[in-house]
């Protein structure tokens, strides 16, 4: 038989190709839970580190010696990084000779950091070149089996109730602010992450200028700010850095302000005053109010109370006056497929909070009932925006 008479006999007809096709996305979907779990898991390990210790490139053999899995799991760690691997995470590249403690003196593959894995470097100060901004706190919370895994377990169930409990309050008992006083473990998990965020998105937000002039456009003529759920300030302090003329101020939750470090300290920068206080109730006047994630925790006429709030502490628009948020703007952005499904499954994890993740037809309903006047959509960061809401 033939080369290409073999390949026609091989050739699936159009309607066994679909059948095929969908039978390998049924398991695909089904087994997705898995990735997030074994990043998790390779960050906990800290294989990232230590690619990263070993310059950079390392084997099985080297990230068993410098993780500490126990010996006996490293075929199971082969297979980890192989996944890994496949999804982009770490890079695979030449292979080395095996060490003595390989299986049969084979080869072993050598495995890198990409762009995603390389953020997920804990800062080692003793290694040159090491990343400057350790992402993994922000992993670790959105991958959290207690406070975020385990919230969707009861997800079909939740769908056939009417009453209002959230999500989280089904498995957890509790509202998740109410969880952040009461669970040292979850405060602290939550803090470390909307720093390290926050760490990232301002940088990108206050250095790029490709886009109306950028920040500068953003913070004209701002002599004050509020960031208000701005928890230890890092979005505070780098506006600050930005724009030195700037007083700007965090008002947050006491459970929150209470764990800022010290001013004086590497991580404070003494120009940023905290306030505890509830903003539902009151914000210091200011000429501009920064929400960073805060407005995608809230349903519709919570969103709409927090703004009216903001609006009181506002001067008028021709003074300056104007609410800042960075937030989602479903459909906004790059259309890159990993940009578009993260926007909306940003919005299913916003949804066990009671949250949501808009569209501008959405964000523009809550800003006329508000009260607001106008609006502008800057996207920004992949699939984030910038919104500056006018009075």
């Amino acid at each position: 038989m033939s080369t290409s008479a073999h390949a026609e006999q091989q050739e699936p007809n159009a309607h066994n190709h679909l059948h095929h096709r969908t039978y390998v996305e049924l398991y695909h979907h089904g087994l997705y839970h898995i990735k997030s779990s074994a990043l998790l898991c390779a960050v906990g390990l800290g294989i990232p580190g230590a690619i990263h210790r070993r310059g950079g490139a390392a084997t099985i053999s080297d990230l068993v010696a410098n993780t500490g899995v126990h010996p006996a799991k490293r075929s199971h760690l082969r297979r980890l990084m192989r996944m890994l691997t496949s999804f982009g995470i770490f890079g695979a590249g030449e292979q080395r000779a095996a060490a003595a403690a390989a299986d049969d003196g084979e080869s072993e593959t050598v495995y890198t950091l990409t762009p995603v894995s390389s953020v997920l470097v804990a800062d080692d100060k003793e290694a040159s070149g090491a990343s400057s901004l350790d992402m993994s706190a922000l992993l670790r919370l959105l991958a959290r089996p207690s406070t975020s895994v385990s919230t969707f377990f009861g997800l079909e169930e939740w769908f056939r109730d009417g009453g209002t409990t959230t999500l989280f309050e089904m498995a957890l008992g509790v509202p998740p602010w109410s969880l952040t006083k009461n669970d040292a473990a979850y405060n602290r998990a939550m803090n470390e992450a909307c720093v390290v965020d926050t760490s990232m998105a301002m940088d990108i937000m206050l250095n790029d200028t490709c886009r109306g002039g950028g920040a500068s456009s953003i913070f004209s003529g701002l002599s004050s700010l509020v960031d208000v759920g701005g928890g230890h300030g890092a979005a505070a302090m780098a506006i600050t850095t930005a724009f030195p003329h700037m007083n700007c101020s965090v008002l947050d939750l006491e459970q929150v302000i209470i764990k800022v470090p010290r001013a004086g300290t590497d991580h404070v920068h003494s120009t940023v005053q905290f306030i505890a206080g509830d903003m539902f109730e009151s914000i210091p006047p200011t000429d501009a109010v920064f929400l960073k994630h805060v407005l995608d925790c809230w349903d519709d006429d919570h969103c709409v109370k927090i703004l009216q709030q903001c609006k009181r502490a506002i001067p008028a628009r021709d003074a300056g006056g104007k609410v800042i948020i960075m937030n989602v703007v479903v459909g906004y952005g790059s259309l890159d497929k990993v940009v578009k499904e993260t926007q909306v499954l940003f919005d299913m994890y916003m949804m066990r909070y009671g949250g949501s993740e808009r569209d501008e037809h959405e964000w523009r309903k809550i800003f006329s009932k508000a009260g607001f006047s106008d609006y502008k959509i800057t996207p920004i960061l992949g699939f984030h925006s910038i919104i500056e809401v006018f009075p």
